[in-house]
């Protein structure tokens, strides 16, 4: 069940800012969801050395709230304009981010996934990908982005606009997934591996980063106004 506070309790545990992701249903990128990751991501610059997300039981995330992407264009753009810039900020935090996926990762789940440094999977009949097509919904500026840098050339236009799902072994191969683990050993390897790059010097990995992707998340930023502003969803044909 999830925290009587919100969708994300957050925790520190041995230089790790432990952050859960459980609304109790499907793991939704709602405005609460955004904004409490946002403030995980705050307590992590503060207390700890590395960020390890984990989502609930058979699920990381969903995508967006789609009550709220229903509700009009304006309503999807806003909705959408917070996603982006937080997975912008996932992407380029300072400090190395783990996640555990420990289910599910769809459309903006998906993205949440390749906005993190390392990306474990759990072994289990989960569905991983960018459906966005498929639902209606055109791919944004930021989520183009992630896909051209994160998975595969090969697979790139079956994965953004043939809106191909995968299972965790073939997300491996298409670059959402670094590698995948028993389910009963995917929290427990993903709080390893931000331990163990939480060691690193703060001030390499965060200048590192900051090199390699600062110039994508500017070319996101710049751009964002202009292809949200034509940004609105449609019932699948």
């Amino acid at each position: 069940m999830p925290d009587a506070q919100g969708p994300v309790t957050t925790t520190v545990s041995d230089g790790v800012a432990v952050v859960r992701f459980d609304d109790g249903k499907a793991n939704v990128l709602s405005y609460t969801a955004v904004e409490a990751l946002g403030q995980a991501l705050d307590q992590a610059q503060a207390d700890a050395d590395a960020v390890c997300l984990v989502g609930r039981d058979g699920k990381l995330c969903a995508g967006f709230d789609l009550s709220v992407m229903t509700a009009g264009p304006e309503a999807a753009q806003g909705l959408v304009a917070a996603g982006g810039e937080l997975l912008m900020r996932i992407y380029l935090h300072p400090q190395p981010v783990v996640v555990a996926v420990t289910g599910h990762a769809l459309a903006a789940g998906a993205l949440l996934v390749l906005s993190c440094d390392v990306r474990i999977g759990a072994d289990v009949p989960a569905k991983i990908g960018l459906n966005e097509t498929a639902i209606g919904m055109p791919l944004p500026l930021f989520a183009l982005a992630l896909a051209e840098d994160r998975l595969d050339r090969k697979v790139l236009s079956r994965a953004t606009l043939g809106a191909e799902i995968f299972d965790p072994h073939g997300a491996v191969t298409a670059g959402y997934l670094d590698r995948v683990v028993a389910a009963a050993d995917v929290e427990t390897e993903s709080l390893a591996e931000a331990r163990r790059l939480g060691a690193y010097s703060s001030r390499a990995y965060a200048q590192t980063k900051e090199v390699a992707r600062g110039p994508l998340v500017a070319r996101v930023r710049e751009g964002a106004a202009a292809d949200l502003a034509r940004f609105s969803v449609e019932a699948p044909r």
